[in-house]
Parts: structure tokens; sequence; C-alpha cells
């Protein structure tokens, strides 16, 4: 098998840990976030190592005739350990009882990491083997039951890990369902891994040569299991990043109808925020004018004084806007007059969503009143609104807000 099968799963992991080395810097004390940083660089560790020309410069290094061969498998049991570790954690539960349970974990596979390196220390392995070593050395007392020892573990880690994540898919949905479906893929690949190992090893013991499973067929399905599991464990996080991302961006841009009045009725110049910047900085800048132009306009909102873009809504703005902007104020206070009489969809923020200060301190306030703006615009300008409004309540009167 060519080594490029072992180093680009080794890259791709390394790339999606570099990925997350942030998150480990800020969120370090998460036990989650913990088990992620230990066991995606343990992936990309075990694929290195397991690399014929690593296996030969590590053999070289140490001076030790297959010395890759236990230290690929410890990383590999550990790498079990680990995973196991992070379902447990992932899926949460009591704290004694998660803890109780990766004491146990790791006490069982740091016991089976010790067995091996002593086994392998007990059996002789004078010739260097980089590819066949599971097979050449199957019959060899000692690492005989080492090869065992370690294909049992890893077929056992990944059929409770599999085990674990199939009865949780079965009680979730959405993308958290998705990730622990192709979990449970890779793990039945992983054990079709160490099945394909385990009957090499079973043919050589029964006088045939099926090297070729081993060295061929098992790594590349330890490849895909490996990245499977890599996706399905990111797959909940990175969809609900930009699930998030993308309704930050629809808010933000939603906000748009409203904060283009707003640059018209505030009476002095506003911050320009380079387009290259943030999305969270441009949302927060856009929001913080919204604010500012309805504290201005906060009195005649309270009162809904402006009717239309002619009518004395416009006589009762304040003098303090820039000149020409009395109709976008009125175009404003008329959304906003539409929008507190309209029965609550659900939307709203609480209570105090119907006055300003509760429009004010509400971004999903904001957004509706932005909506509101952007329909009364589209349907005929600020005349519209006026009209709209006229139609809805013919007295000209002041009102109070509901409260």
């Amino acid at each position: 098998m060519s080594s490029v099968y072992y180093y680009i799963p080794a890259l791709l992991l390394l790339g999606s840990f570099a990925l997350r080395v942030p998150g480990l810097v800020r969120h370090w004390r998460d036990p989650l976030v913990r088990s992620v940083g230990v066991v995606i660089p343990l992936g990309a560790v075990v694929f290195f190592f397991a690399a014929p020309p690593t296996v030969s410069e590590v053999n070289a290094l140490t001076g030790v005739a297959n010395f890759s061969a236990p230290l690929v498998y410890a990383v590999v049991t550990a790498g079990s350990a680990g995973v196991i570790n992070l379902m447990l954690t992932w899926q949460g539960g009591p704290e004694e009882r998660r803890r109780a349970a990766t004491l146990w974990c790791a006490g069982v596979y740091g016991a089976v990491i010790v067995a091996l390196l002593a086994l392998f220390a007990l059996g002789d392995a004078p010739d260097e083997r980089l590819q066949d070593f599971d097979t050449y050395y199957s019959t060899t007392p000692y690492l005989r039951e080492m090869i065992v020892l370690y294909l049992v573990a890893h077929a056992v880690a990944t059929a409770v890990l599999s085990v674990l994540c199939w009865r949780w898919a079965r009680e979730v949905t959405g993308l958290l369902r998705a990730g622990l479906v192709l979990i449970v893929a890779g793990g039945v690949l992983g054990l079709g891994y160490t099945a394909g190992k385990l009957l090499a090893v079973g043919a050589r013991w029964a006088g045939h040569d099926w090297d070729g499973i081993s060295t061929t067929v098992a790594p590349s399905m330890a490849a895909l299991s490996s990245l499977l599991q890599c996706v399905g464990f990111a797959l909940p996080a990175v969809g609900h990043s930009l699930h998030r991302q993308w309704r930050r961006r629809a808010r933000y841009h939603r906000l748009g109808p409203l904060w283009e009045v707003m640059r018209l009725v505030i009476p002095y110049e506003l911050v320009r925020i380079p387009p290259w910047c943030s999305l969270s900085r441009r949302h927060l800048r856009r929001t913080c004018d919204i604010r500012d132009g309805l504290r201005l306009l906060a009195p005649y909102l309270e009162h809904g004084t402006g009717t239309d873009g002619h009518g004395p809504g416009c006589a009762a703005v304040p003098g303090a806007l820039k000149p020409g902007a009395a109709e976008h104020a009125a175009l404003v206070i008329a959304a906003f007059d539409s929008l507190r009489t309209r029965p609550d969809d659900g939307s709203g923020s609480g209570s105090g969503s119907g006055s300003v200060q509760g429009l004010i301190d509400s971004d999903d306030g904001l957004v509706r009143l932005s909506d509101a703006v952007r329909v009364m615009a589209a349907r005929g300008g600020f005349a519209a609104a006026g009209h709209a409004r006229n139609a809805h309540d013919p007295s000209t009167a002041p009102r109070k807000a509901v409260p």
C-alpha cells in the first residue's frame, strides 16, 4: 500500500486539529474540548507512524528492529480509549458516573498498553517488517499474543463506540443524528479493519498466505473509518456554527432597510465600518446606529405623531434632523405604529416589546421594525405608509404605546 494513503489522512487530521487550536486555548477547561484535543492528534500520529517510511526511520533511530510496531499499537490503543472517553463526555449525564466510566476506560486501556510493551520485550523480532509485521510474526511466541491483544482491544473499543452512538442516534434528530450515524459507519469500517487483520493472522496460523488483506484492504478501511468518525464528531458543532453564522448574516441584512432610513434621520455623520471587518463588528455598528436614531425619534414613536409624509407627523418631527429627513422619520413612525398594533406573532422579545424602549433593547424588535419599514416602502413609499395607518385608525389624535 502506498505511503500516500497514510500521510494524507494524517495531514487532514492535523489540519482539522489546527482549525480547533484557538477554541482549545479559549475553552480548555471544557472536558469535551479537551477530549477532542486529544483524539484528533492521536489519529494523526497513528497514520504518520504507521507509514512505511516513518516505520523505517523510527526503527533506525531507536536501533531496535520493529520498534514501530508496539509504538503504533500503543498509540492506536490510546486513541481507542480516547474516542470512548470523548463519546462519554459528549453524551453527558451525571458527572460522577461519567468520571467513573472515564477512569475505568483509561485504567483498562492503560493496562493493555503496558501489556503490549511487555509482550514485545519478551518476544523476538529480529527481521524488520515495514508493512506485514502482523502476519509475519503471527506465530512467534509473545508477539502472537501482543498482536491478538491489540486487535481485540481495538475491536472492543470500536464496538462500544458504535453501540453508544447508535443508541444515542435513535433519541436525537438533525445534525447530531447525522454525525452519530457517520460515527457508526466509521465504526463498522473499523470493525472491518480488525476483522481483516484477524483473518490474515488466522490464515497464517492455518498455513495460508492472505497477507494482502492485512497490508492493503485493512489499512484502507482504517483510513476511511477515521475520516468518517472525525467528520461525524465535527458535523454537529460545525453545522451549528454555520447555521448560527447564517442566521446572524440574515439578521444583519434584514436590518438594512431600517439602517438606511436611520442614516438619513440621524443629524450627524455615522461611523464607517470597512466591508472587510468581521460580521460581528459590522452588526454591532449597525444596531448601534439604529438605536441612536430610534432614541432620537422615541417621543414621536410613543405618541404616534407620524401619520404620513405631508401631514402633522412631519411637522412634529424634531428640527435637529437633517434637512429633508422628516419624511424618512415619518416612515419609521408609521411602521412602528403598524407593528405595535399588529397581534403578537410569537417573534417578539417578551414583555415591553410594544414600547419604544422594549423595541430598542430587543434585537428581534429591531429586525421586525426593519421588516415593517421595508414592506411599507415597497407598498408605495412614505405616503402609502401614512394612508395605511389612517385606514387602520382614522383618528389622528396621538396615542400612547401599548404596554
